[in-house]
């Protein structure tokens, strides 16, 4: 077996959790391969990539905003200098207020102080007049997020990945991947790693390991419109988001949460609501040019999954992001990998940890 190549880790995807962890572990001097079959459901190539602060229909501060989104933020503006594109764009995201009621509720809870830490830039109770919106009861700007081009970049990223000789797109096996007592083997690449990292997203539950977890594929869908005359200053968000597209007048408008089973084929039922929320938000004609599906990893306790596998020390995840991929992974990446060098420990409401008495009750 001294023909095997080593390596410090493999990882097992190259959506958005693996690129940023493979990136993370790369740039401390680890040496890493990543396997990644490229897939048409695969989340991070569908998703619009919206960083938003504050999200649903109570304004809640998303789960630990003040310690993942400036890290995200500063990580994409870091890359954009790097790979010399504009993949990530801090934008103004305006949450419209569906009603007066609802409008109402927002104000008193922000004459109670600051639920929203510095992350709501202001409140407007007027009609706000911009170039094609509806939003007659005013919105809350919101600060600190963005969107990211997800898709373009994991393109990128992948490129220079294929032209440095660390990325693999292709199948992978699991159950050609053997223990050695030091950590793996993986025959049909010829290779051996001291850690191996499940970055597969959904298709995690694919593997022999993590089917014990309360993983669970979600379904969501995304149009591609174009909205000649609507506003691209902001991302809109009122039961669905509006990201503007690179195109002019075009933008993305998503999401929708489908649970298993999932229907054979795609149907109009996607379409229609999408169309019907993004009706409510411009009163503008617009045209559909396409339609996209992706599985998302959701969780029972929507956090995360992050740390080493109960009975298999040299077997780690990094998934169960849900739609909040690109939020979390840049700072989850770091605590992941300070976790597994053993400079770290991981927070209690991310540790697979939580769930090991699943595993134990098998």
């Amino acid at each position: 077996m001294t023909d095997f190549t080593d390596y410090d880790y493999l990882l097992i995807g190259h959506g958005i959790a693996g690129a940023v962890l493979a990136r993370e572990l790369r740039g401390r001097g680890q040496r890493v391969l990543v396997y990644d079959e490229p897939r048409p459901d695969a989340a991070s190539r569908v998703a619009a990539g919206l960083m938003n602060p504050v999200a649903g229909k109570r304004f809640a501060l998303t789960w630990r905003a003040h310690e993942t989104l400036p890290t995200a933020v500063a990580y994409y503006q870091q890359l954009n200098e790097e790979l010399g594109e504009e993949f990530f764009l801090a934008s103004p995201i305006l949450k419209v207020f569906g009603s007066a009621q609802e409008q109402a509720q927002l104000l008193a809870r922000a004459a109670e102080g600051d639920p929203w830490q510095g992350f709501v830039e202001k409140i407007e109770t007027a009609p706000i007049a911009r170039p094609g919106l509806l939003a007659p009861h005013g919105g809350a700007w919101l600060r600190g997020g963005g969107h990211l081009r997800v898709e373009a970049l994991l393109a990128a990223l992948a490129s220079r990945a294929r032209a440095e000789g660390w990325l693999r797109e292709e199948t992978f096996n699991w159950q050609l991947l053997v223990a050695d007592g030091t950590g793996a083997t993986y025959a049909p690449g010829r290779l051996r790693a001291r850690q191996v990292v499940c970055c597969a997203g959904a298709a995690a539950l694919a593997s022999p390991y993590f089917g014990w977890l309360p993983l669970t594929p979600n379904q969501g869908a995304v149009l591609d419109v174009a909205v000649p005359g609507l506003s691209a200053a902001q991302v809109l968000n009122r039961g669905a988001y509006v990201v503007p597209a690179v195109a002019e007048g075009q933008f993305r408008v998503g999401a929708t949460y489908r649970w298993p089973p999932f229907a054979e084929a795609p149907t109009d039922d996607d379409r229609r609501e999408l169309a019907g929320r993004l009706a409510s938000l411009t009163p503008l004609p617009f045209e559909v040019l396409g339609e996209r599906r992706g599985v998302r990893p959701a969780v029972r306790d929507r956090r995360p999954l992050l740390g080493r596998h109960p009975a298999l020390p040299w077997l780690s995840l990094f998934g169960g992001f849900g739609s909040k991929g690109v939020s979390l992974a840049p700072r989850l990446a770091s605590l992941l990998a300070d976790y597994l060098d053993g400079s770290g420990e991981l927070w209690p409401d991310v540790t697979l940890a939580r769930y090991y008495p699943l595993f134990a009750a098998r």
